[in-house]
């Protein structure tokens, strides 16, 4: 099997080549070779995805069975689709990652496979699309949405698209899971978002790349909701941070109307948490119908406290500074129960 990784470097590019090689697979990665070293085994290319002369000469080191795209997040439709039309006859295949964020209905309603997605063309620039008031549709659900439609009119029946909600483990560039490790380390009075019952439906990284190499060897086509099927509690989700960091600390449960009386930001300030209905309520039957094996989130959660302490974090990412709520804005908190 010939697979060409677009990404390959870091967090799920990386976590894809090392399992690729793995099987034995013969695997190329193309990147610009700014966000990490190239895993050793591959044939690494270094070229810009937005740039013709860099995916001509891309080309010549075809053909593959597949594609796994996993550097698409900050492009324009327009962007995926010349990617996806100088590879459209160097690959038979294309798997996709993607996002729930590209559903109409997110994070509002439960979703499934088939609900219906927000509307944008293959074409469109980086100026399509809109952020609603209250956060939802998103514009960079649009973009996800158009990049969508891009691999699909290039790759038709041989498309696979990949829609996780949130990703965590070893490696993770983001921030959340750390900074809930970091912070239970800290010890003491910790806010944490009520109902402690919450199930969220966090995957682990590993179990993302082994479900999307799965895919990239056979032949079926279309969308999969990537989501815990089991999840975890808020409640089971903390105590593992707790036991893992060895600490004393004590969640502190805050009902949802007084975390946002105080102004603390879902998704970000208290990483995992948002109250709109929809948001892990997920259906992830297909994927699982079809090979997705997920690890039960205590796993992760011990395995990213390890990677942790033996390696930090694996590049500098902007995001992981938006995570996390300030000590003083959660002291203040406490301190107005």
């Amino acid at each position: 099997m010939r697979i060409l990784v677009i990404g390959g470097t870091w967090f799920l590019g990386k976590s894809i080549t090392e399992r690729a090689l793995g099987r034995g697979w013969e695997v190329t990665t193309f990147n610009r070779g700014r966000s990490g070293p190239d895993v050793e085994g591959v044939q690494p290319v270094h070229g810009d995805r937005t740039v013709q002369g860099d995916l001509d000469r891309l080309t010549r080191h075809g053909p593959w069975d597949a594609v796994i795209d996993t550097s698409s997040s900050d492009l324009a439709p327009r962007e995926v689709l010349l990617a996806t039309t100088a590879l459209r006859d160097a690959a038979r295949r294309w798997v996709h990652i993607s996002t729930v964020s590209v559903y109409e209905g997110w994070p509002h309603q439960p979703l499934t496979d088939t609900s219906p997605l927000l509307e944008c063309p293959a074409d469109a620039d980086e100026t399509y699309g809109y952020t609603g008031k209250d956060g939802s549709p998103t514009a960079y659900g649009f973009k996800k949405a158009g990049g969508e439609r891009a691999v699909s009119e290039a790759f038709a029946e041989a498309a696979v698209f990949l829609r996780p909600g949130v990703i965590l483990g070893p490696g993770e560039y983001v921030g959340r899971l750390p900074w809930w490790l970091n912070r239970t380390k800290r010890g003491g009075r910790i806010v944490a978002p009520a109902p402690a019952e919450q199930r969220i439906q966090p995957v682990d990284v590993r179990d993302v790349a082994e479900f999307a190499l799965d895919l990239a060897g056979s032949t079926t086509s279309g969308g999969y909701n990537v989501a815990h099927p089991e999840g975890i509690s808020f409640a089971d989700f903390l105590g593992e941070c707790l036991s893992v960091t060895d600490s004393t600390g004590t969640p502190v449960w805050v009902a949802p109307e007084v975390l946002i009386q105080q102004g603390v930001e879902q998704w970000t300030e208290l990483p995992l948490w948002r109250t709109h209905a929809g948001v892990w309520s997920v259906d992830a039957g297909r994927a699982v119908a079809d090979g997705l094996r997920c690890r039960p989130v205590v796993e992760t959660i011990r395995d990213t406290w390890a990677w942790l302490a033996r390696d930090g974090r694996p590049v500098d990412h902007p995001r992981w500074a938006e995570h996390g709520i300030a000590p003083e804005k959660e002291a203040k908190i406490l301190a107005s129960l």
